[in-house]
Formats: C-alpha cells, structure tokens, sequence
C-alpha cells in the first residue's frame, strides 16, 4: 500500500492557497511540499492585455523592486499598454481640433452677418 502524506501547516483542506507537491526525501520517505500560486501578469487597466516589461511578481516580491523594474519609462508606463496610450494621444488630439474647428466656423458666421 503507498504511503501517506499529511499536510504540514495547520490548514487541513484542500483549498487554492494549501496546494501540495508529494516529493521523495533522501532517506525514501514521501513528504507533502507546499507549493505557492503562480502570481498573474500586471494587465492593462482599459484593454486587459498583459503588460510588456513588467514581471509577474507577487506583491511582496514586486514591492522590493525598484521604480525602473516595476514600471516602463513612458506616459502610464506599468498601468496602460502602449496601443491605448497612443489611442488616448490621438484622441485628445482630435478634440483640440474639433473645438478649433468649431471657433473658425463661429467666426466665419459671425463674418457673414
């Protein structure tokens, strides 16, 4: 018959955070290794794509980083993509021309009267 592994922290259920790995010790007996969660990738917050550059870190692991590791040098570097920063330039972009536009049109009207 093969032989029993218990759980060696005091949670005894087999829950996402209490995952094990069995593992033969030198002496030939089987113990239960704890093993951790694979922690996700940083995501873009406006179109949920993985950041590129930043490393699937936990948070203890992430926080003792330094800046230049846990962000890119860029507007929302770390936070949004590269694709949506620049959807957010044009866009601003367009704006500002459309309330130029808007101003000439006004005066050339206003010429006419």
């Amino acid at each position: 018959m093969a032989q029993r592994v218990t759980y060696r922290r005091r949670l005894s259920y087999n829950t996402k955070s209490n995952k094990i790995r069995i593992v033969k010790t030198p002496g030939g007996k089987l113990r239960a290794l704890h093993i951790r969660k694979e922690p996700g990738r940083a995501k873009c917050g406006d179109c949920g794509a993985v950041l590129a550059g930043i490393p699937a870190l936990n948070p203890k692991a992430f926080m003792r980083l330094s800046k230049r590791q846990k962000s890119v040098t860029r507007a929302y570097g770390g936070s949004r993509c590269g694709g949506c920063v620049r959807n957010r330039i044009v866009r601003a972009f367009l704006v500002e021309e459309q309330k130029i536009v808007k101003k000439v049109i006004k005066a050339q009207a206003a010429e006419k009267k």
